[in-house]
């Protein structure tokens, strides 16, 4: 069944109307249209119990700052104490006093709209605290949105829409995830705003697991990455990218070899070499493309399957990035928008080969030298892992691959501007260890796959069941 999609004053209407919703709105910085729409919608009184708009920083540090709290305006933590500063003030005055039975709810958005010279980032978080049920414990969403027009007046009526098909959502599509995360983009183009995170938590909502919930942002064309931190919390790609040194790993992790580990352990000991390497402001992170996660049969994503490799990656310490980008050039584009200080892409030499293919590149004017215009910016450069021949039974590294004699020229140019390196110091014997075989062998039974990952992903696959293992 199709979702109807209201507009969004029916739906600021729909919620004036309902006599159980109650609640507060907090503005601050440029986003101050939510609670606008509400107003204008018609029956506000049956809604909003307070709005509030901290415009200067210093009455929004008043308000909602302590020690603990981020001294960022336009952050996840400055949201957060919002949202649990206007809710506990919004029950302590109201629990119990009003006539009819209510669920109350704290709205705030904390955004950066585009300033007048246009050369700010234009973001903000938006989120909500709400009772589903009366007297029970709060849920909570939050959101991050990156604004995309360049127009003030037009990021104020996009935030004004998203805000209210938030708050919306919280209480019509709690219960459908995707149908939640779909209803975000009501009444906007996809052009107009992405957003790069989601998150909830809450009574009712326990039962949503949160990094299905993040690539579906991917796969729904909302955004074109998230990631997860080591931990296996969602986390705003921004946040964990901006002026990093970064070191990506493009693989299918299903699962991860001996032969993958040995490729981040490599490749970080190259990175380490240069000149103003900190451990500090350095990430390393395994990339998953969403066409790795997608079953060849359904088209759909296999969630158990994904989960089972970000548990795995993440129990070895990884970060995990899930890109809709096939094409490296695409990925090392997104990156720039971050302002890395350097950037190291890790792939093997077969892969390597493929990336000079220039049907991959027909889509663009400029063809191959537009693609690796954006590939190679001055932070970038490739290390290549290598393999053994298939036919020599040779090591193949990347002087060794065969290109097309118009490419010849491009590649060496590269080679000796050093932006593809070698990676040396690797463990030989693993070099044959490939992620589809080991795959294989645990489907059909044949024990030797366990000397083929390291004895942490062993167990866990074993224990767990995981990718298809049974005793």
């Amino acid at each position: 069944m199709e979702r109807q999609v209201l507009s969004t004053s029916l739906k600021a209407l729909t919620l004036n109307l309902d006599q159980s919703t109650y609640g507060v709105f907090a503005e601050i910085g440029g986003g101050q249209e939510v609670s606008r729409a509400f107003f204008q919608a018609g029956g506000a009184s049956g809604t909003i119990a307070k709005t509030i708009s901290a415009y200067d920083k210093q009455y929004s540090d008043v308000l909602y700052s302590n020690q603990q709290a981020s001294k960022r305006y336009v952050s996840c933590q400055r949201l957060e104490e919002m949202l649990r500063c206007e809710y506990d003030q919004l029950v302590g005055v109201l629990q119990g006093k009003r006539e009819k039975p209510t669920r109350f709810f704290a709205f705030a958005d904390t955004v950066s709209t585009i300033n007048y010279r246009k050369d700010n980032i234009s973001h903000g978080w938006i989120g909500c605290r709400f009772q589903l049920v009366q007297e029970d414990e709060p849920n909570e969403v939050i959101i991050h949105v990156e604004l995309h027009e360049r127009d003030n007046l037009l990021q104020q009526n996009t935030l004004g829409i998203v805000g209210v098909n938030l708050i919306y959502a919280c209480y019509f599509h709690h219960d459908r995830p995707n149908s939640f995360l779909q209803s975000l983009m009501d009444n906007l183009s996809p052009d107009r705003l992405d957003i790069t995170m989601i998150r909830m938590n809450g009574p009712q909502l326990a039962y949503v697991d949160n990094r299905l919930l993040a690539v579906q942002l991917v796969k729904n064309g909302m955004t074109s990455a998230i990631m997860f931190d080591r931990y296996g919390m969602v986390q705003e790609p921004a946040d964990m990218l901006y002026k990093k040194n970064v070191l990506a790993f493009r693989g299918s992790f299903r699962p991860i070899t001996y032969a993958g580990f040995d490729i981040l352990k490599s490749s970080y000991a190259i990175f380490k070499r240069d000149e103003d390497y900190d451990k500090k402001t350095t990430l390393s992170f395994c990339e998953i493309t969403l066409h790795n996660l997608l079953s060849q049969e359904e088209h759909d994503i296999d969630e158990r399957d994904f989960l089972d490799r970000v548990d795995l990656l993440n129990g070895m310490g990884q970060n995990v990035m899930v890109s809709g980008f096939r094409e490296f050039y695409k990925l090392v584009a997104y990156f720039s928008g971050f302002r890395i200080n350097k950037l190291r892409i890790v792939i093997g030499v077969d892969t390597l080969e493929k990336v000079f293919d220039k049907t991959y590149y027909t889509n663009l004017k400029g063809g191959m030298l537009e693609a690796f215009g954006k590939l190679f910016p001055d932070n970038m450069k490739m290390y290549v892992y290598p393999t053994i021949d298939g036919e020599s039974g040779k090591i193949k590294h990347s002087g060794d691959i065969t290109l097309p004699e118009d490419s010849t020229f491009l590649y060496k140019h590269l080679i000796s501007a050093r932006k593809i390196l070698d990676i040396e110091d690797i463990n030989e014997k693993h070099l044959s260890i490939f992620s589809p075989m080991v795959l294989e062998r645990i489907q059909n039974k044949d024990s030797s796959w366990e000397k083929l990952v390291p004895v942490y992903v062993a167990e866990s696959i074993k224990s767990k069941k995981l990718f298809g293992y049974t005793d």
